[in-house]
């Protein structure tokens, strides 16, 4: 029992990380599926142009909350910084999608909604283990000094 009492005592940041970045990961997930359905089957965008719209309006989202719930401890090195960085990996990491989602219209000429689906699946999947690697490198910096439980006035912070 102690043995994972102290697993859990060295591992437990990384896991309550992991835990947020999972639970906001879910969230823009389905903001982008949703999206992406929208705008492919209902208004008719183009399965490209919309995984485009979509992963625009699901990024915004996940950014707003990995910046302010899952990293806020770590250390901000300005919002117009992170903004930027987060949107240029954010695109890299769009590639995946759409790689998969031309390969499986253009190479296996396959245009039925599931087919485009499972692609954009596929894409999503390899888009977010770059995007938790490049977020924690580059975008959401470890802080360099511990954050104090008390602000500088004397009071507790309330989100501990």
């Amino acid at each position: 029992m102690n043995f994972v009492k102290r697993l859990y005592e060295r591992f437990s940041t990384l896991l309550h990380e992991l835990t947020k970045f999972g639970v906001i990961g879910a969230m823009a997930f389905v903001i982008d599926t949703g999206l992406y359905n929208v705008f492919m089957l209902w208004l008719d965008l183009g399965p490209l142009t919309s995984k485009v719209l979509a992963t625009l309006i699901s990024a915004t989202f996940a950014y707003l909350g990995n910046r302010f719930w899952t990293f806020r401890h770590r250390e901000q090195s300005g919002l117009g910084r992170e903004y930027f960085l987060f949107f240029l990996l954010n695109g890299i990491a769009l590639l995946f999608g759409m790689l998969t989602i031309g390969f499986t219209k253009y190479t296996l000429h396959l245009h039925d909604a599931f087919s485009l689906n499972v692609a954009n699946l596929m894409g999503v999947g390899l888009g977010t283990l770059f995007r938790y690697w490049s977020y924690k490198k580059w975008v959401f910096l470890e802080a360099t000094e511990p954050i104090p439980a008390e602000l500088p006035d004397g009071g507790i912070r309330q989100d501990r």
